[in-house]
């Protein structure tokens, strides 16, 4: 039987969902071809306001052209589809291209509304939906002084957040009585208003535009049928959404009275091979504007086609029988979240309300006439209690005695952890983004994830809109508990404390070396995982020379030698270049060394040079004239700052705003020599621009014509991960005390060879604890962070020229220790004008990617 052909109209977040759920479940029996309107592939429309705090298209990116070639999948991008014959099976795209399917699925999405006010269409009115949408407003509030978000839901408050982070006066205007008025009631309403308010954006509530006329003050004036008016630079229209369904209407699909593309139970519409999903789709009369349900709209359609491919099990059992609305999210730093009913169109339901004007916190939750059970739940300023209350109403959980205390301070938690985690049924949804049951947990549990991060891998639990990664942690808990399974995090069998523990002892008890604190705190004689650890905690609390007696047995092969052991029993020269900048004479020097020992050189992605294939005994020779030239040691063989990478910044680029290269060179400077957990890499970036790719660091500035803004724990390598804004807009003194508190908190609290990037990840609370702790100073330990990182900083040597200066150190660096003479076994080739290791092959010619010849010579 020949492939079955399905065409995906849009490739949104739903269209890339079904089509990730059939790549991943439909072997090669489908051949797919999406077509998207834009010049993306899908991207995550929930993440949409970070566009403007540094995060990239690619960022957002939620598939890409490498993976839909892999999989088979077709893909046209920036290419509209513009009529369907579904008589013949086929579609019509705007550039004439025709396309035959065998089933077809539209995932049309929808389109903003704008309310039909004279002068809409002006240059400077915008609607907040895709990314040249975000592109267009950006350029516009470079010329704008002030901007007006028409609409106060969802999209319209993250809309006001991006015009507010992008420094422009902030007004929002509803037609509603409240903001959020479909998922708040009146009290919630009132007091997202406030805080909101109190951030600096303007709110009018119950205004109706009638007309946009040219203002006299600014470029716009809104004028409302209440005989006010405000004026403005430019508008944003974020008043709602409406089925993108212009492709059916010349067809026999059926269509809702007020729009939308009706679908059954299957996702099917009237016609047995077409079917839609996501916000076109009408099912029961309704249009569902969350990501959430159309993931199940696709996740079933894809099971109700491929039940039809040859080699599939499936079944049509699966149903898309409609969809909770609750929702949980931070609109303008504010926490909002809103569960079932909430206004009061449930018969005889009472409620509980807590309300908190001076923290500003408003809470209230509505029961059944019976008391048994939720109908609903606002929750403003304070969400915690989001999930559990969430659970108990979907699974018609029993209610305590005193159902207020779900809602009230200091008891709600604890309460809530009793009555909901292990009360929940399997089939409790704990991810609806990606369909994640507490059963899914308890078999990823099984199976040996035993943290947030392993869950996260196994399952994507809370890796979509985030709303549920509390919860999941407490099923987490909660089954490691029940199936009595032991995280132990000792660090490893003579030590009975994580690494985390042993930097507590260290640091309180002032331990300054390993022998003390195994008579202390250990047993037995240590290992190659205890010494090294230890070894780095004692070197980023004390730094002391990493080479004395009492500390060498700790360090591995790289810092016993200074230096990277490669393959091939050689060691690698990387001497420091702050900031990337070098003198002239520097340079030559670098050159003149690499020449006389005949060294293979490498400017690398960290602007720096790499000298690579010294042997032992040459180091010290090699140093010595690199010390006296005026370099130190690079730390490129620690677990240690490596580099500050920085562009040209305000000194030369048009572009910048700040000097880069300068802040760099003293960010490096401030730090070098600095042992953690792991490697740590910073950059500096000159302007928004992103030169330097300060977002993929694990400290990373920016410039702005404020100040700068500072992002934490970004890395490349096996598990890429974008950085997180920490802060803006800092100026020079504030975002260094920054810097040195983030850096001792990861030092104090990571495990042994943990990222920054896993450790935030796995830090409780995340990036807004951190904030909590370093800006806030919540622990109270913000002086004392300072002060580790200053007397660190105090001891800071060169190792290099410490070793240099020691002639019994120096003995270290002797192929024999009874002989002069140097190890004559190496043999290398000459590749591209330098020397390289000999390679294994025997063949005396190589090719290059490209297909070109290159001579090998052997030395």
């Amino acid at each position: 039987m020949s492939k079955q052909r399905i065409v995906v109209v849009g490739n949104g977040m739903v269209g890339h969902k079904f089509i990730d759920t059939l790549i991943k479940s439909s072997g090669d029996d489908a051949e797919i071809i999406t077509f998207s309107e834009e010049k993306y592939l899908a991207y995550d429309r929930v993440q949409l306001t970070s566009y403007f705090d540094g995060k990239s298209a690619e960022d957002l990116a939620m598939t890409s052209e490498a993976y839909y070639q892999e999989n088979g999948v077709s893909y046209v991008v920036n290419e509209k589809v513009t009529s369907l014959d579904t008589d013949n099976h086929q579609v019509t795209t705007a550039n004439g291209r025709i396309e035959a399917y065998d089933k077809l699925v539209l995932a049309t999405g929808s389109f903003p509304f704008v309310p039909p006010i004279p002068g809409n269409d002006q240059e400077h009115c915008h609607v907040y939906r895709t990314l040249d949408d975000l592109d267009a407003i950006e350029l516009s509030s470079k010329q704008s002084k002030s901007g007006v978000v028409i609409g106060g839901g969802l999209l319209g408050l993250e809309a006001a957040n991006a015009l507010k982070n992008l420094d422009i006066e902030t007004h929002v205007v509803e037609f509603a009585p409240r903001l959020m008025a479909v998922q708040l009631d009146a009290g919630g309403g009132e007091l997202l208003k406030r805080k909101i308010e109190d951030l600096g954006v303007t709110v009018h509530t119950e205004k109706a535009t009638t007309e946009i006329i040219e203002g006299e003050t600014s470029r716009y004036r809104m004028n409302f049928a209440d005989g006010s008016h405000i004026e403005t630079d430019m508008i944003v229209f974020s008043a709602g959404i409406r089925p993108q369904d212009e492709l059916a209407r010349d067809t026999a699909i059926e269509l809702g009275e007020r729009g939308g593309i009706v679908i059954n139970n299957h996702c099917q519409t009237n016609l047995p091979d077409v079917y839609a999903i996501g916000e076109c789709a009408l099912w029961d009369q309704k249009i569902y504007g969350l990501v959430a349900p159309g993931y199940q709209m696709a996740k079933v359609a894809a099971s109700h086609i491929q039940a039809d491919f040859p080699s599939s099990n499936e079944t049509n059992d699966l149903e898309f029988t409609g969809a909770d609305m609750s929702t949980k999210l931070k609109l303008l730093g504010v926490d909002v979240a809103s569960i079932g009913e909430v206004h009061d169109r449930t018969p005889g339901a009472q409620s509980y309300t807590y309300s908190d004007e001076i923290e500003q916190v408003y809470k209230r939750l509505i029961i059944s006439q019976d008391g048994q059970k939720i109908v609903g739940a606002v929750l403003v300023g304070d969400a915690d209690a989001y999930g559990t209350l969430l659970q108990m109403m979907q699974n018609d959980m029993p209610l305590p005695e005193n159902p207020s205390v779900l809602i009230l301070p200091n008891v709600a938690q604890d309460e809530s952890s009793a009555l909901g985690v292990d009360a929940l049924p399997d089939t409790a949804m704990i991810c609806s983004c990606f369909d994640v049951t507490k059963g899914d947990i308890k078999q990823a549990v099984a199976s040996g994830c035993t943290t947030m991060s392993a869950l996260k891998e196994t399952t994507n639990a809370s890796t979509g809109c985030g709303g549920c990664s509390a919860l999941a942690k407490q099923v987490l808990d909660s089954e490691l508990s029940s199936l009595g399974v032991e995280v132990n995090n000792d660090i490893c069998e003579h030590f009975a404390y994580s690494r985390q523990e042993l930097s507590d002892i260290v640091r309180v008890n002032k331990i300054q070396t390993f022998d003390e604190l195994l008579d202390s705190h250990g047993k037995g004689l240590g290992c190659t995982i205890c010494k090294p650890a230890v070894g780095s905690i004692l070197a980023s609390y004390w730094n002391d020379y990493i080479l004395e007696d009492e500390h060498i047995e700790l360090q591995d092969t790289n810092d016993v030698y200074l230096g990277n052991m490669q393959k091939d029993g050689t060691y690698s020269v990387v001497p420091r270049i702050a900031g990337g900048e070098i003198t002239p004479d520097r340079l030559i020097v670098l050159g003149e060394v690499a020449k006389k020992y005949n060294l293979y050189t490498k400017i690398t992605g960290g602007q720096r040079v790499d000298l690579f294939g010294a042997q032992l005994n040459e180091l010290p020779d090699i140093w010595k004239e690199l010390i006296d030239a005026g370099f130190e040691t690079g730390h490129a063989y620690g677990k240690s700052v490596r580099t500050v990478k920085s562009c040209v910044g305000s000194t030369w680029c048009r572009y910048g705003v700040g000097d880069s290269v300068g802040f760099a060179i003293d960010i490096e400077n401030r730090y070098k020599g600095l042992r953690s957990p792991h490697k740590l890499k910073f950059a500096v970036s000159g302007c928004t621009r992103e030169c330097a790719e300060a977002q993929s660091k694990d400290i990373g500035i920016i410039a702005t014509d404020k100040g700068w803004n500072l992002y934490v724990c970004g890395n490349g390598g096996m598990r890429p991960r974008h950085a997180d804004l920490f802060a803006s807009d800092l100026d020079t003194e504030t975002l260094v005390k920054y810097i040195d508190r983030v850096l001792m908190f990861y030092i104090r609290t990571a495990d042994r060879l943990q990222r920054t990037s896993v450790w935030l990840e796995n830090l409780e609370g995340g990036i807004e604890y951190l904030k909590q702790v370093v800006i806030e100073d919540k622990l109270g330990l913000a002086a004392e962070l300072e002060q580790a990182i200053a007397l660190n900083i105090s001891k800071y040597q060169c190792e290099w020229k410490t070793t240099i200066e020691n002639p019994q150190k120096l003995k270290r660096f002797k192929h024999f220790v009874n002989s002069e003479q140097t190890d004559q076994n190496l043999t290398f080739t000459t590749i591209r004008e330098q020397r390289f290791p000999l390679s294994t092959s025997t063949s005396t010619t190589t090719k290059h990617d490209f297909g070109k010849e290159i001579d090998v010579v052997e030395v």
